[in-house]
């Protein structure tokens, strides 16, 4: 849907339960033909799109992020694990060394 407005026109779109409105400012009466109207909805449009894909981006970047935190969580909890059995059988090494 589009509405004109004193120097260009507000396109809204649905998508995903979301409504925008992004208003286009004419440049050069470029807005009263057709061509230049449809022009502008098809930026409008890429626009949008590339949003959406930014907004995808970042949420899988975050996911991603969280995955690497948790493992090194695991692999943080595995090396203290490891290195107190290191540290029994030094322990139990000394023990029988000394006997």
């Amino acid at each position: 849907m589009t509405n004109s407005t004193a120097g260009g026109a507000i396109v809204q779109y649905a998508q995903g339960g979301q409504e925008f409105f992004v208003p286009v400012v004419a440049q050069s009466g470029s807005l009263s033909s057709p061509a230049g109207e449809d022009q502008a909805r098809k930026r409008e449009m890429r626009l949008l799109k590339n949003r959406e894909a930014a907004r995808e981006c970042r949420r899988k970047k975050k996911e991603y992020i969280k995955c690497l935190e948790n493992r090194v969580a695991v692999l943080e909890n595995q090396n203290k694990a490891l290195i107190d059995e290191l540290k029994s059988l030094k322990e139990l090494y000394c023990q029988q060394k000394t006997d």
